[in-house]
């Protein structure tokens, strides 16, 4: 068992009013009509395809289960961190009928 706690990447703070805030307030999930999704296609290496989801806000339980019915539709690999949900492979058309389906509103195909 560790002692060390997680600082976030601090080292060292001069501030004499300095608190360490260690748990972060929940986020609370926004209404599906008030969430503005867009959707990207990126490239990386080798040109493997990728569809990413930005603008999701929410916890992460809520973020992690929306991404797993994004990649079972789909029938792919992913992944889902930090409001942004990864699908391997070209798949803008099918998620943007998705999410549509499932109540966002504001859901459009974004980049070139």
């Amino acid at each position: 068992m560790s002692n060390k706690i997680n600082l976030g990447g601090l080292v060292f703070s001069t501030d004499p009013n300095f608190k360490l805030n260690e748990d972060p307030e929940p986020v609370a999930d926004l209404e599906k009509a008030k969430q503005v999704l867009r959707i990207w296609l990126e490239r990386g290496k080798g040109g493997k395809e990728s569809t990413v989801i930005k603008g999701f806000v929410g916890s992460d339980d809520s973020l992690a289960a929306l991404a797993k019915t994004i990649k079972n539709k789909c029938a792919a690999g992913g992944s889902a961190k930090d409001g942004i949900i990864i699908v391997q492979g070209d798949h803008r058309d099918k998620v943007l009928k998705l999410l549509t389906e499932a109540g966002y509103s504001n859901v459009k195909k974004a980049g070139g």
